[in-house]
């Protein structure tokens, strides 16, 4: 039964999830008058954005420049350990939102709702990928400063690879208040690293007055925030919020790895956030370290006391509770800030470190994710009769395809025809791993790297995402609201997935860790 005392999800009806509703949000009276479009099959976007696929190629440079960074903030006066020690109550709450800023309708359709959910948090941690397409100094005025104008209190954030595509510039200037780092000696002639420097993209220019002028709209003295660098940890009532940079490729360099096995240590409740989920789309990425071990070493050490990892990088919502040596960690994948959509429909049938679909959570759902791509491509190429499926058509071939109970409960029947599971099938949607050949494993993959919508999702429901923290000394309450671009959902932001982390500690302080 529907709990009327609360605004329905996208669990509880389809008009909570956004579909049928015409009343049209209020977020573009907060919009510039003229947006870029980022369209990622444009080779215009791509080819700035190359220095990823140059690292993999080539060597990945970014543990030295991190290196420099963080000596280059020792010596400006930060703190040596990188903690930023705060002094909240025992009992306060965060925002955490991922994968931001593009700038554009989708991005700014999330503030409303996140400027009502977060109106008395001590601080928000941005996840991954402040600034689209490169991280550039000068597109932080209408991607960082202006649609979070109204938040009134600090923001953090870890980069995500799209802050690095120049080398990090516009983040450590931004959130650091750090001075470009001299440039590097020339390589030696015929290296991969001489090969590597001819093809890397190089920071632009900034314009200081546009910079300057952006800074003004949130110059408040309750919205400051001066970070150590790129990874940091924070002391904030009873818990340590630790952020790591997970650079171009996903991984830690041997000093960070140092820093946070030293940061992770005692029996403080610890929260991880980065940039590279460890648990997604159905699959363990434990993140490794240079030299040995990885991140998720450390999150399952029961020593150590973490009891959530949220990650950034895909653009939806994700939770997964795995049991680690009698306890339950809180995998979450938080990407929905505002970037486009990545699908949730192509996601498998989970059952991975036993985690079952019974125990995962996922918004938007699979049908309505796999009814969202239908209208894009069905627009896309001008087949709207043929690819268009209704979200109760979508949610029945998904419970079909996956041999799984909806998770919105079903209306009237629907019944499936050939041009419903031929629609699925081209659009990616996954399959029971029973029923799931070979071959076809390549084309869902090729599917979610290529076809994401990208600049078509400009019109509502965006199934964009964030969380609210309420800590406590007993618990952590996480909460997943939902963001779609309709009215509706601005003036109470659903609850799609809510649940209470208890927090054991043994007797010490923060001070003690």
């Amino acid at each position: 039964m529907v709990d009327s005392s609360r605004a329905h999800s996208s669990r509880d009806t389809p008009e909570g999830a956004g579909w049928g509703l015409e009343s049209p949000g209020t977020y573009r009276e907060l919009m510039p008058r003229r947006v870029e479009k980022l369209s990622w099959v444009n080779p215009r976007t791509l080819w700035p954005a190359r220095n990823g696929v140059l690292a993999s190629w080539f060597g990945d440079p970014t543990g030295r420049t991190r290196s420099r960074l963080a000596a280059q903030r020792t010596a400006a006066g930060g703190p040596a350990d990188k903690v930023i020690r705060r002094d909240d109550p025992d009992r306060f709450s965060f925002m955490v939102i991922g994968d931001t800023g593009e700038g554009d309708a989708p991005q700014y359709a999330v503030v409303p709702g996140f400027l009502k959910a977060g109106q008395d948090t001590a601080f928000t941690v941005l996840a991954s990928d402040v600034i689209y397409p490169v991280g550039a100094t000068d597109d932080y005025g209408t991607k960082f400063f202006r649609p979070y104008q109204d938040y009134q209190a600090p923001i953090y954030a870890i980069p995500g690879n799209h802050d690095w595509y120049e080398d990090l510039n516009g983040f450590m200037r931004v959130f650091c208040d750090a001075p470009p780092l001299p440039a590097d000696p020339a390589p030696r002639p015929l290296t991969r690293a001489w090969l590597r420097s001819l093809l890397w993209h190089r920071p632009s220019a900034v314009d200081e007055q546009r910079l300057a002028e952006a800074r003004e709209l949130r110059s408040a003295p309750a919205q400051q925030a001066l970070q150590p660098g790129p990874y940091w940890a924070i002391d904030a009532g009873p818990v340590r919020v630790i952020g790591i940079d997970t650079g171009l490729l996903g991984t830690l360099d041997a000093e960070q790895g140092r820093w946070l096995r030293e940061m992770s240590e005692g029996p403080v409740p610890k929260i991880l956030v980065t940039g590279s989920p460890l648990y997604v789309d159905g699959e363990h990425h434990p993140c490794p370290i240079e030299g040995g071990g990885t991140v998720d070493d450390l999150v399952r050490d029961p020593e150590r006391n973490f009891v959530a990892a949220i990650g950034g990088d895909i653009h939806n919502y994700q939770r997964y509770p795995v049991s680690v040596h009698g306890r339950t960690v809180q995998y979450v994948v938080s990407g929905g800030g505002g970037a486009f959509m990545h699908a949730t429909h192509t996601i498998k049938r989970v059952s991975v470190a036993d985690v079952t679909e019974d125990d995962f959570r996922c918004y938007p759902l699979r049908g309505d994710s796999l009814a969202f791509y239908s209208r894009v491509y069905g627009r896309r190429l001008h087949l709207r009769r043929f690819f268009t499926l209704s979200e109760a058509e979508a949610t029945a071939v998904i419970a079909e395809r996956l041999g799984i109970r909806p998770a919105r409960a079903p209306g009237e029947p629907v019944r499936l025809t050939w041009r419903i599971r031929l629609v699925a099938g081209l659009l990616g949607t996954a399959r029971r791993p029973d029923r799931t050949r070979r071959f076809r494993l390549p084309v869902r993959k090729a599917y979610t790297q290529l076809f994401s919508p990208g600049s078509a999702t400009y019109s509502p429901p965006f199934f964009k995402s964030f969380l609210r923290l309420d800590v406590s000394p007993e618990a952590i309450r996480l909460r997943c609201f939902s963001a779609t671009g309709k009215l509706r959902q601005e003036l109470d932001p659903p609850v799609e997935d809510e649940v209470v982390i208890p927090l054991t500690r043994s007797p010490g302080t923060i001070g003690e860790a």
